[in-house]
């Protein structure tokens, strides 16, 4: 039942995020905000890919402790991925709302990913191992929450300074996502059941793009979206 429902709901959601962002590309007419945004949700899309389709494949077949390495292979890209959609994010919010300057803002934003990706590569993650050691998940997490925060933070000034209605919301997602993700992360390995919060978070990263995509539909309309 578990590999049934849960294979479905991750090709649901992959199906979904790269359809929205490939429509985003095509139909982005140069608009770049929403050219960005699609290629941030096939980012999301195809790096969460190299996570959830293996880990549909063990669920289907001989089951997840015969596939240790590659879902930990996945996880490693996913993690890398995951840093670029929200460099990317932070992009969609300077074309948004027309931000010039604030070099140090920039500067923050890509230390902190690099950061993130530099403690990512560590071998001491044990990404291949049944075993990898929790210090190491909670330390590379840092920085992507230090982004993460940074960016909800500018989407939720930006949004109510500007009476942006079509993305008032963007910051919420994206606090739900991390909301749901730190307690996999701490407490996954010991309470299994834990990892259930992955599917909320999932939804919230679905939620951020439909935000993108409605928005965009609008705008294609001559809707006055900000």
């Amino acid at each position: 039942m578990q590999a049934i429902m849960e294979t479905s709901f991750d090709a649901v959601y992959l199906i979904t995020v790269i359809t929205l962002g490939i429509l985003m590309i095509r139909r982005s007419r140069g608009t770049k905000q929403y050219l960005l945004f699609g290629v941030m949700a096939v980012t999301l899309g195809a790096g969460d890919a190299f996570h959830l389709v293996p880990r549909a494949v063990a669920l289907c077949t001989t089951g997840l402790d015969q596939y240790t390495a590659v879902l930990g292979i996945g996880k490693f890209i996913t993690s890398i991925t995951m840093t670029i959609f929200y460099i990317l994010l932070y992009y969609v919010w300077r074309l948004r709302y027309r931000i010039t300057g604030h070099m140090a803002l920039t500067v923050s934003v890509y230390a902190l990913a690099l950061l993130r990706i530099i403690l990512c590569l560590f071998p001491q993650n044990g990404w291949t191992s049944a075993d990898a050691p929790l210090s190491w998940g909670i330390g590379r997490n840092i920085p992507f929450a230090l982004m993460g925060l940074l960016i909800i933070v500018l989407f939720y000034r930006s949004a109510g300074a500007h009476n942006d209605r079509p993305f008032r919301l963007m910051w919420l997602t994206i606090v739900l996502s991390f909301a749901f993700y730190i307690p996999v992360v701490l407490f996954a390995d010991t309470v299994p059941a834990v990892g259930m919060l992955m599917i909320p978070k999932t939804c919230a990263y679905v939620w951020t793009v439909l935000i993108g995509y409605i928005d965009m539909n609008r705008h294609l309309k001559g809707v006055d979206t900000i």
